[in-house]
C-alpha cells in the first residue's frame, strides 16, 4: 500500500471515494468530482477539504475558468 493510501485509510468514505475518483480519472474540478461520484456538492466540498489537510490532494487554479479550482492526488 503506498503512503498515499495510508493517508486516507482512516477518512470518511466520502474522502475515500473522493481520493478513488481523482486516482481512477486524474486532475478534476469539484463539480466534475461530484459527477463522477455523485456525491452531493457539499459532501465533495468537506472531503476536499479532509484530502487537502491530511496533504493527499493539491489544489489548483484552472486557468480556462479562475473561479474554479482543479483536484489531483501528490
Amino acid at each position: 500500500m503506498s503512503q498515499s493510501n495510508d493517508d486516507v485509510a482512516d477518512l470518511a468514505p466520502s474522502a475515500k471515494l473522493v481520493y478513488k475518483v481523482l486516482e481512477h480519472n486524474g486532475q478534476l474540478t469539484q463539480q466534475q468530482i461530484a459527477e463522477e461520484s455523485l456525491l452531493p456538492d457539499r459532501t465533495v466540498r468537506h472531503a476536499l477539504s479532509e484530502l487537502e489537510s491530511n496533504e493527499v490532494v493539491e489544489e489548483q487554479i484552472h486557468f480556462a475558468d479562475a473561479r474554479q479550482r482543479l483536484y489531483n492526488l501528490q
